[in-house]
């Protein structure tokens, strides 16, 4: 799995390919270089942004400022800003190590 993580001026950046209305909240794996994300929430009042980050800092066990929507609010496609780690850092995060046999 190789998902897009970038330098950015604050930490990294991850681009994530959302399913708004989906049937559970989850981290699909990934899509054409992106993390997929389904969440349950419509795509209307920026309900299915918050949702997105509100998922993914669970699931990176991040703290509710080191994310931030750097574009994409009216798109599938986002870019999200994670403050405060590296790209690699980002990369074994979203990657949990293989289990050793």
């Amino acid at each position: 799995m190789s998902v897009a993580v970038s330098l950015h001026a604050e930490g990294a950046a991850l681009a994530v390919r959302v399913q708004p209305k989906a049937k559970r909240n989850a981290v699909l794996g990934e899509h054409a270089g992106a993390l997929r994300v389904s969440v349950t929430a419509p795509p209307e009042d920026g309900r299915a942004n918050e949702a997105v980050l509100a998922l993914l800092r669970e699931h990176l066990k991040l703290q509710r400022s080191q994310l931030a929507l750097l574009s994409g609010q009216t798109n599938r496609n986002k870019v999200i800003l994670v403050r405060g780690v590296t790209p690699q850092q980002l990369s074994a995060l979203i990657e949990p190590p293989e289990p050793s046999a």
